[in-house]
């Protein structure tokens, strides 16, 4: 089969823009172009044709018999191949989706996106929801730290700083009963407002932290945080992968939350 050229194609195009309006500038305008270019690419197919396709004239264009005849023949085939790649593109084509995935905690799922994970006790009533994991908090602390810790035995937490997200105070004094152990004395003791600051402190070695497990492994693998303890804390709250009712059906949420329990189940 005998493909036409890209370039006789791009000029067939622009022959029947032009055509149906009479008028290069008017073609320039709408296929964003200089009315020169469009003058440059009918000259070209009509020299590659041998033809003459308008007459010039002073104030106005006229399309000469063979110019009619052309128009009538390709102007059909060229809507044909244009809705064709576009029916080709559209099963293809790559949806996008507007995920909100903030450090470690979100409780709201915000109106500008389609999927959420949230931090939740319950699951939220008006939202379609999947519970991913619970979250559970481990003491971790940098390398160096873990160093000195060893040396120290429990007297660590009486020179160590304990590193808490504000919004869990009593997080420590929790982990400790969790575990059988006495809650360590908070002589010192810091507090962040967001739990990436938290674990971002104790990768820096300004004490031990009190941080998610699952969310961290980054961390862990990577060897700039090393588990402090085998101990952990059981929140009571759980991650959820949630989307709004009415978008249920659609393929790139379907996709997604298929996705995403398959990843999280696999942890």
């Amino acid at each position: 089969m005998r493909l036409a050229q890209p370039a006789l194609l791009r000029q067939l195009r622009v022959f029947c823009v032009a055509a149906r309006s009479l008028s290069f500038k008017s073609a320039a305008a709408s296929m964003y172009l200089t009315p020169s270019a469009v003058s440059h690419q009918i000259r070209e197919l009509e020299a590659h044709l041998g033809v003459k396709l308008f007459e010039r004239k002073t104030r106005a264009l006229e399309l000469t018999a063979d110019g009619q005849q052309l128009l009538q023949d390709c102007e059909p085939l060229l809507v044909s191949l244009e809705d064709a790649v576009i029916r080709v593109s559209r099963r293809r084509q790559r949806r996008a989706l507007r995920l909100a995935l903030p450090a470690f905690f979100a409780i709201e799922h915000p109106a500008s996106t389609d999927v959420s994970v949230l931090l939740l006790e319950t699951a939220p009533a008006e939202l379609v929801a999947q519970e991913l994991f619970p979250l559970q908090l481990v003491a971790a602390c940098a390398p160096s730290m873990a160093e000195r810790a060893c040396e120290l035995g429990r007297s660590v937490f009486r020179e160590a700083a304990l590193i808490v997200q504000r919004a869990r105070r009593d997080a420590w004094e929790r982990w400790a009963r969790d575990n059988g152990l006495t809650p360590p004395e908070r002589r010192k003791v810091i507090e962040l407002d967001s739990m990436y600051s938290v674990v971002r402190a104790a990768e820096q070695g300004l004490g031990i932290a009190l941080v998610p497990e699952i969310a961290a492994r980054a961390w862990f693998t990577s060897g700039s945080l090393v588990r402090f303890s085998a101990g952990e804390l059981q929140t009571g709250e759980r991650y959820y992968l949630v989307h709004r009712p009415e978008d249920a059906a659609r393929p790139e949420i379907v996709a997604f939350h298929d996705w995403a329990v398959a990843e999280f189940r696999a942890l």
